[in-house]
């Protein structure tokens, strides 16, 4: 299999490469990256872009057999600039599912949020709800969606907010089943399993998958 990955250095992303290049069904892993990783691999190839540039964006877009996209940022990244946020959590997914398309790669594997929902009064979980539509509306045979809650793993930044709330959420975990499930704590490594996971079934259709979903994947359900 040919797979292109963006979103290579964040918490997912960084841990799906690994799976990926010690994968032998994968023969050839693309990044497309604003910044190199700074791994070198036989397996491995970077696309450098400027993903506003739409032209530059679609022509790394090919020769593949599932794009799996992890990128996000932060409030903190983009200091408040909503705006900013959009172009990143909106713009480069959508676009990508719409180059794939075009260019007839089947596949797409895409990390979204738990809650996430167009119609939500909260920023972040409205802007994953409408980029989860706009890539559900893509002429795409399969499409993943992972909906982690918070995600466990280490950062190279610091987000202390974050690790109280990883603190807490993971002793809560022990008491969330059924229908609440969907918001326990989740390693960021797990995710990248079931993305990896969900890459390999030969189906066809559009899967939303939380945390019980994302674990049979994992456990080959």
């Amino acid at each position: 299999m040919r797979a292109i990955l963006i979103g290579a250095t964040g918490l997912i992303g960084g841990s799906l490469l690994e799976k990926l290049l010690k994968d032998p069904a994968f023969s050839r892993i693309k990044l497309i990256s604003r910044t190199p990783v700074g791994i070198q691999h036989a397996k491995l190839g970077e696309a450098i872009i400027n993903f506003d540039n739409e032209a530059m964006f679609k022509k790394e877009v090919t020769d593949a057999d599932v794009l799996f996209c992890t990128v996000g940022t932060t409030q903190k990244k983009v200091k408040g600039d909503n705006e900013l946020y959009r172009k990143i959590d909106f713009g480069i997914p959508v676009n990508a599912a719409k180059f794939c398309a075009e260019q007839h790669i089947g596949k797409y594997v895409l990390v979204s949020s738990v809650g996430a929902n167009a119609s939500s009064s909260n920023f972040y979980l409205q802007l994953k709800g409408e980029t989860e539509t706009a890539v559900l509306s893509q002429s795409l045979s399969t499409v993943y969606i992972m909906r982690p809650s918070i995600l466990l793993g280490n950062r190279n930044e610091s987000r202390p907010g974050e690790t109280i709330g990883k603190a807490v959420m993971q002793f809560f975990s022990l008491f969330l089943f059924s229908g609440i499930a969907k918001y326990k704590a989740i390693h960021a490594k797990d995710v990248a399993e079931a993305m990896l996971a969900a890459s390999k079934k030969i189906v066809v259709g559009k899967f939303i998958c939380e945390y019980q979903q994302m674990m049979a994947l994992i456990h080959g359900r």
